[in-house]
């Protein structure tokens, strides 16, 4: 009988658990390029443009690359395939506002899978430069979303965000 108890008492753990863990995650950042903004628009549609800023090509520089389609149009697919840091996936370009806001559907097969929205956005500032956020969001499926307790997903990406923007920005302001 106490063992019926202890199992009751972790599956009303578990379940109380999922009920309060996060059930979506939005991580961003932003970082102000002193160039025009159209520039800084034209180079980034290019999503193969992103192996030069990209702070996860830089964790495997030798990962598999294969694209599919016209970069920088809507359909547009790259996958990679790299070591455990960077795992299994691809990116797909959904939509592009041209010179606003270019959003892809990040599909990750290994090391878990999960799915994914992102977008890169941007913005003219008031002395001419650009103010580029990039981020991107997604759902924690129940009872999975119980881990996102334990890993801040905005400490953990959001790092490698500030990484990548600060690339881009030496890249652009060059």
């Amino acid at each position: 009988m106490i063992v019926l108890y202890i199992l009751g008492g972790l599956l009303a753990l578990i379940a109380l658990l999922a009920l309060i863990a996060p059930k979506s995650y939005h991580v961003h950042r932003s970082i102000t390029i002193n160039r025009p903004k159209q520039e800084v628009f034209a180079y980034l549609k290019s999503i193969k443009n992103q192996d030069e800023w990209s702070p996860w090509k830089a964790k495997d520089p030798d990962m598999k690359q294969e694209f599919i389609g016209e970069d920088g149009t809507v359909g547009f697919v790259s996958k990679w395939e790299g070591n455990k840091e960077v795992g299994v996936g691809e990116q797909e370009i959904k939509n592009i506002e041209d010179g606003e806001r270019i959003e892809t559907e990040l599909r990750f097969f290994k090391p878990w899978k999960s799915q994914s929205d992102a977008y890169i956005q941007t913005d003219e500032t008031a002395t001419g430069g650009t103010q580029v956020t990039w981020g991107f969001s997604g759902k924690n499926p129940v009872p999975m979303n119980i881990m996102m307790l334990f890993f801040n997903m905005d400490k953990a990406v959001g790092k490698d965000f500030e990484e990548g923007l600060a690339k881009l920005k030496t890249i652009m302001e060059s």
